[in-house]
């Protein structure tokens, strides 16, 4: 991959069904992503009606199959002005708090915050009781205080925004695409 003449949405999906269907039709409305999948979103999308051939015929797509998280180079060579995770686990959403990046999806998040390119995080436990889809129904979950606090936390790290719902998402990621420089956020 060549240095991008415009910067590009670096977008990562986790393992998370919580909107899943209508964030990625959403990101796919859009121009120029690339898409960064961990594992556990390799696993779910097709669950949701999404096979990754199709993906890849529509955008960019790097998946999680190397230890040292290769793709994430692309961010220290200005290929991205934003970084999008969205769905974001539970799990992920920790992780990014702690620290810990052993995965893509977080390798990204670290990087992004050191390359300081904003990030905006799309978490799925953001209030006490969630109606979400899963494969095959709806179901109503509870998050757990534990969650709710570090999507709190998340909220606070520098770069960072955390929406709660697709309305703000997409309001967040219009604002970067109109404005991709760190000073506009």
């Amino acid at each position: 991959m060549n240095a991008a003449s415009e910067p590009r949405l670096a977008w990562g999906l986790t393992g998370s069904g919580h909107w899943l269907r209508e964030t990625l039709d959403y990101a796919l409305t859009l121009p120029n992503v690339d898409f960064f999948l961990s594992r556990a979103a390799a696993e779910v999308l097709p669950n949701y009606g999404f096979r990754l051939e199709a993906l890849r015929d529509r955008a960019r797509l790097f998946l999680d199959r190397t230890a040292s998280a290769l793709p994430v180079g692309f961010l220290y060579e200005g290929h991205y002005h934003t970084l999008v995770i969205g769905p974001a686990t539970s799990n992920t959403v920790a992780k990014c708090v702690a620290g810990i990046s052993d995965t893509l999806i977080t390798n990204l998040y670290a990087q992004a915050g050191k390359c300081r390119i904003p990030s905006i995080v799309f978490a799925c436990d953001t209030r006490p009781v969630v109606v979400t889809e899963a494969p095959h129904r709806t179901v109503t979950l509870y998050p757990r205080p534990v969650d709710l606090d570090n999507t709190a936390r998340l909220a606070r790290l520098p770069l960072t925004e955390v929406v709660e719902d697709l309305a703000a998402l997409r309001a967040a990621v219009e604002r970067r695409r109109s404005c991709p420089s760190t000073s506009c956020s």
